[in-house]
C-alpha cells in the first residue's frame, strides 16, 4: 500500500543555526537514501514557509485569494514523503525514523487509490 508521510514542525520552533541547518539537512539525505535502499521511496520533498502559501477558495464562482495558510495552526506542514509499505506498522516503523519526528511530529495516512475504482 502507498502511503504519504506528512512531516509537521512546531509554529514556534527556533530557527537553526546555518551549521544546525546543514546537520538537519544531511540527516534528511540519510533518511531519503536508506528509504530508497529498501525500495519503498516513491517520492518527497519539503516545502517553503508558511509565509510563501497562498489559499485560494471558489464561492458561488468568485474566487477569493489570500496569502498564507488558512489557518492559524501550533504546526505547519514542513514537506512530505510518499512510501511503499506492506502494512502500516511498517509505515509508521519507516516515518519514526525520519528527521522531522525528532522536531516536530509524522502524519502517516494511507494513500486513496481513486483510479483502482474505475
Amino acid at each position: 500500500m502507498l502511503y504519504a508521510a506528512l512531516i509537521y514542525s512546531p509554529a514556534d520552533a527556533p530557527a537553526f543555526t546555518e551549521e544546525q541547518f546543514g546537520q538537519v539537512l544531511a540527516e534528511y539525505d540519510a533518511y531519503t537514501e536508506a528509504l530508497k535502499e529498501a525500495g519503498i521511496w516513491r517520492a518527497g520533498e519539503p516545502l517553503q514557509p508558511t509565509s510563501t502559501a497562498t489559499t485560494i477558495r471558489v464561492r458561488q464562482g468568485n474566487k477569493v485569494i489570500t496569502d498564507g495558510p488558512f489557518a492559524e495552526t501550533k504546526e505547519w506542514l514542513h514537506g512530505l514523503y510518499f512510501f511503499e509499505c506492506e502494512s502500516l506498522d511498517e509505515a509508521l516503523e519507516w516515518a519514526a525514523k525520519c528527521p522531522g519526528a525528532k522536531y516536530g511530529s509524522m502524519e502517516v495516512r494511507p494513500v486513496m487509490e481513486i483510479h483502482a475504482r474505475v
